[in-house]
């Protein structure tokens, strides 16, 4: 029952009996479904996405390529626990090519977030390297896209 997972990745506000109607199963059979989910992990939470630059609220978020020496017997867990446990980590993610991990940051201002990296990340004894990228404008967010344009329907008119 995947499709439970796919409907609820889309929008988590979809009630059990929704997802019932439509899969054609019963609302006890989805519901059982999600406790399950729930229970193995494989449900890790439920978040709304938040346009923030539609606020008053100032924010900052930037990407870190972080190049870091993997610690013998245990690989790359140890330090990624260590850096994805700050509270201004919102994503951390193991990658292939030519940095070891991205580490996803908020804060309220630039400086804010260059304070982060140099006096909490980059000091870090395994790290060896970090390349900071500040976010500028977030046209689409998991699978959503922030400011749809309106399509202009009006046919051409030639003269």
């Amino acid at each position: 029952m995947e499709e439970i997972l796919e409907i609820l990745e889309k929008n988590s506000k979809v009630t059990a009996a929704e997802i019932a109607v439509m899969l054609g199963k019963s609302v006890e059979e989805v519901t059982e479904a999600i406790k399950k989910y729930e229970a193995e992990n494989v449900i890790v939470g439920y978040s709304t996405l938040v346009n923030w630059d539609k606020t008053e609220r100032e924010k900052v978020t930037a990407l870190i390529e972080v190049k870091v020496t993997p610690q013998r017997g245990l690989g790359f867990d140890k330090i990624a626990d260590r850096i994805y446990k700050y509270p201004e980590v919102t994503a951390c993610y193991l990658m292939s090519g030519g940095f070891d991990l991205t580490v996803i940051i908020e804060g309220k201002t630039m400086k804010e977030v260059a304070l982060f990296v140099s006096e909490k990340l980059a000091p870090l004894e395994s790290v060896l390297s970090c390349a900071t990228h500040f976010v500028l404008k977030k046209y689409k967010d998991k699978g959503t896209i922030f400011e749809e344009k309106p399509i202009d329907r009006r046919e051409p008119i030639f003269i």
